[in-house]
C-alpha cells in the first residue's frame, strides 16, 4: 500500500492511470461524488470503495491493461466458452 500526497484527484487519476497494470485498486472517501468519479476513470478491473479484498462470486473479476484478457467469475466470465450465434430464417406465410 502506497500513501502519497496529491494535489487534486485530476492528478491523482492521471497518476494510477499511467501504471502498467490495472487488476484491482482501493479508495477510501467520505465523498462518494469524489468514489464515483475517480472509480469510474480509473483503469482497474475492480475498484473497491470504502473496502478492500471483497469477492462476489457473481461479479467479473479481470483486470485491464498488462494485468490480463477477459473475467472470471460471473456471466462475463462464460463467455470465454460460449460462442454467439445468429440465425435468420424464411418461413413462407400462411394465408389465413
Amino acid at each position: 500500500m502506497q500513501v502519497l500526497k496529491f494535489k487534486d484527484v485530476n492528478e491523482l487519476l492521471e497518476r494510477a492511470n499511467k501504471t502498467m497494470y490495472g487488476l484491482a485498486a482501493g479508495i477510501f472517501t467520505k465523498d462518494i461524488d469524489k468514489a464515483m468519479f475517480f472509480s469510474s476513470g480509473l483503469q482497474a478491473g475492480t475498484v473497491w470503495v470504502n473496502c478492500y479484498n471483497v469477492f462476489n462470486s457473481q461479479s467479473p473479476f479481470g483486470g485491464y491493461k498488462m494485468s490480463g484478457i477477459g473475467r472470471e467469475l460471473g456471466e462475463y466470465g462464460l463467455q470465454a466458452y460460449s460462442e454467439i450465434k445468429t440465425v435468420t430464417m424464411k418461413v413462407p406465410q400462411k394465408n389465413s
